[in-house]
């Protein structure tokens, strides 16, 4: 007899072909759950697909830019053609384009608004009936903990992670009654692709403000996103979880 927590569920990850996205993918893969991995880059999300398959984990690549409602309702449409339902979604995708605010530019602020926030508002709405439909739907959107404390040069990105919260207990409240659990991870600084980027004092600081005194890993941030999607969280709806080793608390 199986005991994987997510067997027989299906869940989609936008983002979910690369870093933390993809962590959180063969997090949820390893409970038994079917995969949806959405990704602007086919190429790339289809080669990640490849990859779970080839370890016998079920997958389905889709093409989708979040920010566009059509491209997410399609991939909604595409994943229960495929699959035949959804129980999971995890709002995942986002991008940084940090600088100082006198730097910033109309586009840096609209094109992290538009894929951070706005792209999570889309799949909730494109997937929602789904949820619902499930009978114990659960979403994860990923914010950060800059969401809820602020940092220098992220105005845009801290705007979107804060927006998320806020997005958060709203489809919490109102979708409580159907069955469908939504919550929140805010990470605090993760070694990724995107944060090897930083400046040695850069990360130094980060660590300085971590009590833990290391980053987390991508793993950690997946465990976390896991245990709201399986039903040891079934009792659990519009709350935020920190996994930041103590940055924010």
């Amino acid at each position: 007899m199986s005991c994987k927590r997510l067997e027989g569920k299906v869940a989609i990850i936008t983002g979910g072909a690369r870093g933390i996205g993809k962590a959180i993918s063969e997090k949820l893969s390893s409970e038994g759950a079917s995969l949806v991995l959405v990704d602007v880059m086919l190429d790339v999300a289809e080669q990640t697909a490849n990859e779970f398959k080839a370890k016998g984990i079920n997958a389905f690549a889709v093409k989708a830019d979040v920010s566009k409602m059509a491209e997410a309702e399609e991939a909604v449409k595409k994943a229960v053609e495929h699959f035949g339902k959804i129980d999971i979604l995890v709002n995942n995708a986002g991008i940084t384009r940090d600088t100082l605010l006198l730097r910033m530019t109309s586009e840096d602020w609209s094109k992290v608004l538009d894929i951070n926030l706005t792209g999570a508002f889309n799949f909730v709405k494109a997937s929602i009936r789904y949820l619902m439909k499930a009978g114990n739907g659960k979403i994860v959107n990923i914010s950060s903990v800059v969401g809820r404390m602020g940092n220098v040069g992220q105005a845009n990105y801290s705007a979107s992670k804060a927006g998320m919260i806020g997005l958060t207990k709203s489809v919490a409240k109102e979708f409580a009654s159907r069955n469908v659990a939504c919550n929140a991870i805010a990470p605090g600084f993760i070694a990724t692709e995107m944060t090897h980027n930083l400046s040695e004092a850069a990360m130094q600081a980060f660590l300085m403000v971590t009590p833990m005194k290391r980053p987390g890993t991508p793993e950690d941030v997946a465990k976390a996103v896991c245990f709201f999607c399986t039903s040891d969280s079934d009792y659990i709806t519009g709350q935020v979880l920190n996994v930041d080793g103590g940055m924010l608390m």
